[in-house]
């Protein structure tokens, strides 16, 4: 009799050895998985982890790159020769809260062959709560129904090894945001799509992103990198202005919208990378998608 072979996973968790507690009940949780081999990576961003489970393999980065590159190291430190079918993107204060967790992520995947990613619904540990910005499409208000789409949460994400390799994987010198949409598109560029699976809830804290003292310098330097990396030419102005006008609106704080122009102006002035941008026919799916891209 013929018996199935467990889906391979290689998952890849950043740290900095500051959330000792949380880190560790993540890394609980993962290890804890069933029906899934597993081979995980801790990559240390400008720190040695302090905190290694048996069998974790580790890579130390002098300096902290930022997230997006420190991604990229864990995916190639477990690439190659037996590297895992899909790779698991896991920030290391989320709680899968059941042992199933990442079989049912690769039943999904198995369900929906054309998605190069699966999503699934983030929810706060507490409240249940799945923040708006966790929720990969426009029309945000409900969380819980599932489709294809055209973005993600870049924090907790199962992608298919071999559409993130064709990829590039993820844009690394963005440092901090929106690297998900670059990666996406990219995706999409591809002919792949990708699937929100609501019914598998991942635990994560409800944080606010402002928090971060660089916030609305990278949110708006990376918008502008990411239209010259990946829009037509005639569509980088639509986009540009699209969220120069909703940045006005949103951010009430005239200190934030001075550094968040700070950052218009930096991404402005260059060093957004390698131009490749998408076809027209991807503009054409990801706007019968639901999310044309200029918003």
């Amino acid at each position: 009799m013929m018996t199935s072979l467990k889906p391979t996973i290689d998952v890849v968790v950043l740290t900095m050895n500051d959330r000792p507690e949380a880190f560790g009940q993540a890394m609980a949780s993962l290890l804890a998985q069933q029906d899934v081999d597993l081979r995980v990576v801790i990559v240390g961003n400008g720190v040695e982890p302090d905190y290694v489970p048996v069998g974790v393999h580790t890579v130390t980065l002098p300096v902290n790159t930022g997230i997006p590159q420190g991604r990229n190291v864990g995916a190639d430190a477990l690439a190659g020769p037996g590297c895992g079918e899909f790779i698991f993107f896991f920030d290391n204060d989320a709680i899968l809260p059941t042992p199933g967790t990442l079989a049912r992520l690769v039943a999904e995947a198995r369900r929906h062959p054309e998605a190069a990613y699966i999503q699934p619904r983030i929810a706060d540990p507490d409240t249940g709560v799945t923040m708006r910005r966790w929720v990969p499409r426009l029309r945000a208000g409900d969380a819980t129904r599932p489709g294809t789409i055209t973005v993600m949460a870049e924090g907790v994400v199962l992608l298919r090894r071999a559409d993130y390799e064709q990829a590039g994987g993820w844009p690394g010198h963005f440092f901090l945001f929106h690297e998900g949409i670059d990666l996406s598109w990219r995706l999409w560029d591809l002919g792949r799509t990708g699937w929100y699976a609501p019914e598998i809830v991942i635990h994560h804290p409800a944080t606010d992103p402002a928090r971060h003292a660089q916030y609305y310098r990278l949110v708006a330097r990376n918008r502008v990198w990411l239209a010259y990396r990946r829009l037509p030419a005639p569509l980088i102005p639509i986009y540009l202005a699209t969220w120069t006008l909703l940045s006005i609106i949103r951010i009430r704080s005239r200190a934030n919208l001075t550094v968040w122009f700070a950052g218009l102006r930096e991404g402005l002035k260059g060093g957004h990378g390698q131009r490749r941008p998408m076809t027209w026919t991807t503009v054409l799916r990801l706007t019968r998608a639901g999310r044309p891209p200029i918003i």
